[in-house]
Formats: structure tokens, sequence, C-alpha cells
């Protein structure tokens, strides 16, 4: 089976950081059989490549100093604060059709699995129907939450839709927003860990103080302005909460945080994968007070969640967006009202007092993550679905 994964961003040399989940499952698609090769835009001029030994064909669309509507950032958060570069969705879109027709006639895939099908269904649709290779949508939250600013994008996506032989979400809450759109049936595929080996498997011991962590971009979603108005309600010789990362929010997050929280609140910055693993190796729980922003954004699923559980670290998370499917309730962590910092602090403070609680919802945790977010059983559903495809 051959197939051509289609996307927006996909890592640049062997030690970039970027969507190691979509990475580590074309991985695991290699490794069970499939033929695959990916298609996405370049960055700043860079050529096509390899990495893990699979094929990665990258498409120009501009000028190599313009070449940044992708990567390190989303592209609708890049759009939103600088909108000149809307103009290059449209040379973005015509050169990935141009690519993918070439690749199409040249490589003979026997399917097409299009991640963010907003635009990129735009760019399979015509090698689709032309060689006749069936396409397979594959949606994460963000191109749905395009509708709101853009109404246009609706026809546009329930069209795509139309002309898909199969669906993906990577949750429950992202299929729910698929259906609202048009009555299809979705296959529901999540993430699994990104790491190599399972690193823990017992409580961190507290030491000192109890470590509060948070991994993730600093913009509006994430929810952090609630982190820290949690945090100065904590002891600060008991608690620390250390925020690991970057955005476009860490100066404004850093001066909130001096004025109400100065001894509780560490920034990181961002870190390597060997300091990021320290931190989660000494931190004593995890956070995602992840909200509903202003534009509707929210956590599609929250994948920081399931690696966090494999450091065996008892989470606290906000209910919205795909989260719940990952966390339930004093089952695999604590799910708080979103925006509700009081809510956050007695949430550190159950935990902190009750080990015997932290210890079940890790033991909880990490069952729930290997029956339902374990590469395996995702891969071979996946494959199937292919499978079903073909026939």
């Amino acid at each position: 089976m051959k197939v051509l994964i289609i996307g927006s961003v996909y890592p640049r040399f062997d030690e970039d950081s970027e969507v190691p989940w979509l990475r580590t499952s074309v991985k695991k698609l290699k490794e069970a059989g499939v033929q695959v090769q990916i298609l996405c835009p370049s960055y700043q001029g860079l050529k096509s490549h390899e990495i893990d030994g699979i094929p990665v064909h990258r498409f120009r669309y501009a000028k190599p100093s313009l070449e940044i509507l992708t990567h390190d950032e989303g592209a609708p958060s890049k759009m939103a604060n600088k909108p000149w570069m809307q103009l290059l969705a449209i040379p973005y879109i015509i050169s990935g059709f141009i690519k993918c027709l070439q690749l199409c006639r040249q490589e003979k895939f026997d399917l097409l699995h299009v991640h963010w099908p907003f635009p990129h269904g735009l760019i399979a649709l015509g090698a689709s129907k032309l060689f006749k290779i069936p396409m397979l949508l594959n949606f994460h939250g963000a191109e749905l939450l395009l509708i709101r600013k853009h109404a246009w994008v609706a026809p546009v996506l329930r069209f795509i839709l139309s002309q898909s032989q199969a669906v993906f979400a990577n949750s429950h809450f992202t299929a729910q927003k698929i259906n609202a759109l048009r009555k299809t049936e979705v296959y529901c595929s999540p993430y699994g860990t990104t790491l190599s080996s399972q690193v823990s498997t017992e409580l961190h011991p507290v030491k000192n103080k109890f470590r509060i962590l948070f991994v993730g971009r600093h913009i509006e979603r994430k929810g952090l302005i609630y982190l820290i108005e949690a945090a100065s309600k904590l002891d600060p010789s008991r608690f620390e909460v250390r925020i690991a990362g970057a955005g476009d929010l860490t100066s404004s997050l850093m001066e909130k945080a001096k004025e109400i929280a100065p001894e509780t609140v560490v920034f990181t910055g961002k870190l390597s994968s060997k300091e990021l693993q320290e931190e989660y190796q000494k931190a004593n729980v995890f956070v995602l007070p992840a909200i509903v922003d202003q534009k509707g954004d929210t956590e599609g699923l929250g994948v920081v969640l399931i690696e966090a559980i494999e450091y065996a670290l008892p989470v606290v998370a906000s209910n919205v967006g795909g989260i719940p499917d990952v966390i339930i309730d004093h089952e695999t962590g604590l799910l708080v009202e979103a925006k509700n910092s009081d809510a956050l602090t007695d949430a550190f403070l159950k935990l902190e007092s009750d080990e015997a609680l932290s210890q079940k919802l890790v033991t909880g945790a990490r069952a729930h993550i290997r029956k339902y977010f374990s590469w395996e059983p995702i891969i071979k559903n996946q494959i199937e679905v292919y499978e079903s495809i073909l026939r």
C-alpha cells in the first residue's frame, strides 16, 4: 500500500521538534509495511529531503524569505497577527496543487491522507479526481474554527467532505464539529505518546516544594492567565508553578506573574528535549488550564496530557474541547471549570495533601492511555480504514 500524506508542517531536520505526533505516526505506518511519503510546504527555501528514511516532498510557494506561513506557529495564528500573510494562501494552494499532481503522476499512490483538510483538501482534490485516488481527510480542529472568522470556509469544507472516502478526527469533540458541518461517518483517530519508552511508573517525591508544571505555547487558548491567578493563592514556601515554552503572550504573562505571584511562578523559556524531560521528572503535577479563546479556538485533544501521564504525573486540566477524551474526572485526572482560578488552586491543594489520590489518578490514567492512546491499536485501526477504502 502506497500512501501520500499531505499537510502543512513536518520536521525540517532530524532534531526538529515540530509535530512529533505526526512524525511518530508516519514512522509507525512505515514499520507496519505501508509505503509512506510526505507532501508539505517548504520553509524559507527548504528543498525536498528525507526524515527517518521517508521522502519529504517540499513545494515552493514564494521566495525563501516569505516562505514562513507554516512551521514554528500555526498559520491561522500567523495570519491573525500579520494579515498580509493571507496573500500567501493563494500561491500556497496553487503550488501545492501542482506539486501533488506531479507526484501522483510519478508515484501512483493508492491513497491520499490529508491532514488539516482546509486548505489541503483543495491541494489533493485535483490529483484525487484525475488519477482516481481515494482521499481520506484528517481533522485536528483548527480548520473547523476558521468558520467562525470566515463563513465562506464552511461550504468549501462541506464540498471537500463530500468528495472524500473517509474522515478521521483527533477527538470526539472534533468529530461532533465535523458532523455539525456535514453528517458523515467519522473515525476517531487520536495520537499516541511520542516518548521513545515508558519513563516512569512511580509518583515523583516532593523535594522542597510541590512543583506544578505547564508545557506548551503561550497563547490565549492555553489559559495561562488563570494559572498565574491560581498561583497567587498558593503558599510560595510550599508550591512552585513552572511554565515552560514561549509564545506571543510570554511578556505580558511574565509581567502579570511578577505583579501577583513573583515568588511562586517560574518561566523556564524554551527547553531542549533533555531539559524538558528533566522538568517532567522533577514535577509533581501537570496542568493544562485550557479555555475557549476569543476566536473560538480550544484544545482539539491535548496530546501533551498523554506525555505527562507517561511520566507518572497526576493531571489537572480544564473541561473543554477534546481534553475529556484523555481526562475523566477523578479517574484519570482532575477536570476543572475553564477560566476558574479558584478551581485550579483547590485541585493543586487537594493533590498536594492526598498522595493516595495522586497515585489513583496516575494508575487510572496509564491504564486509560494504554487502551485508547497506544500506537499499536491506533495504527491498526488506521490501516483497517485504509484497506476498507481500497476494497
